[in-house]
């Protein structure tokens, strides 16, 4: 994903003079091809994050396209204020791009589990917020954010994520149908579309069939497409990796409840720890196990949800 991003914003850069890049002191070996096409345009601001923030604040009320690339949380958490206050009040045309969402930087620790930036991202105020699935995604996300005149905040994972479906994206702000299915509808937000489609696999062996849908744009929210989205199944699953409090399933939640009839809800996520459990640090596709988030733990999620009379557990751990 990084690379698909940053070779598109030197796509963008190349016809756009006004296209800025600032980081934090990373992205070695990545955006060295983005410094020496634009030189001018390009600052690594070291580590000072919240500097970086109101330098872009800065740039992009004057009448520049302004990227601020950092890991995780460092882009986001660290200067909150700053964003808050200097780019999103004053509607300044600023895109806060973090890599390595969710446990793409698993082995690093707690620090570096970027599990609750999108819920804080997006409670800000006149902020866009995309989460996407794939390469795919990241290409034309970057360039609607470029062309948008507001703040935006991109979550991207790291490298080698695979392109999910080959047809080409329309609207970015839009759900993007993967996979289709006729009992269960499962919403991804991220590269966690991948565990879905697998789960869907799993699925259709016992009998259960699973339509897979992306939503890359979380704010603002596709309410039409959610709304369709759920027609007609026995259940609605939302997937993410981020913690449930403020994230993507209690945003579907919320378009679903105003909607007589509509079918029951599963949201799986990461579960909440309590202080000094649970911080460990990991490969990634352990901690997604350890979350209940590994395509067999979905799968069995979802199974148990649909053979439930009671209906389905909300959010956690599978039983």
């Amino acid at each position: 994903m990084r690379n698909t991003f940053v070779a598109t914003l030197e796509e963008i850069a190349a016809r756009d003079p006004r296209i800025w890049l600032l980081n934090g002191d990373l992205g070695f070996s990545v955006l060295e091809r983005f410094a020496e096409k634009h030189p001018g345009r390009y600052l690594n601001v070291g580590v000072a994050e919240q500097n970086m923030a109101g330098i872009a604040a800065g740039l992009g009320m004057s009448g520049n396209t302004v990227f601020v690339y950092s890991i995780g949380n460092f882009p986001t958490l660290r200067c909150l204020e700053q964003l808050r206050n200097d780019v999103c009040y004053h509607g300044a045309d600023v895109k806060v791009v973090s890599v390595g969402g969710g446990y793409a930087y698993g082995s690093q620790g707690y620090t570096h589990h970027a599990l609750e930036d999108v819920a804080v991202m997006a409670v800000l105020p006149g902020i866009e917020v995309f989460v996407p699935s794939d390469p795919a995604e990241v290409r034309a996300i970057v360039a609607a954010v470029a062309a948008s005149g507001k703040p935006a905040y991109l979550r991207l994972s790291r490298a080698g994520e695979p392109v999910l479906d080959p047809r080409p994206i329309g609207d970015v702000r839009r759900v993007r149908p993967l996979r289709d299915g006729s009992d269960v509808a499962i919403l991804a937000s991220g590269p966690v579309a991948r565990a879905a489609l697998a789960a869907a696999d799993l699925l259709a062996e016992r009998g259960v069939s699973a339509r897979v849908l992306s939503v890359p744009c979380l704010k603002p929210l596709d309410r039409d497409g959610i709304v369709a989205a759920a027609a007609g199944v026995r259940l609605v699953v939302t997937i993410e990796e981020h913690i449930a409090r403020g994230g993507f399933g209690r945003e579907v939640a919320a378009v679903l409840i105003g909607e007589p009839g509509h079918p029951p809800l599963l949201t799986l996520a990461v579960p909440e720890t309590d202080p000094g459990k649970g911080c460990v640090a990991g490969d990634r596709d352990a901690l997604l196990a350890a979350a209940g988030l590994s395509p067999a733990a979905i799968a069995d999620r979802i199974r148990a949800a649909v053979r439930s009379p009671e209906g389905p557990a909300r959010e956690g751990r599978p039983p």
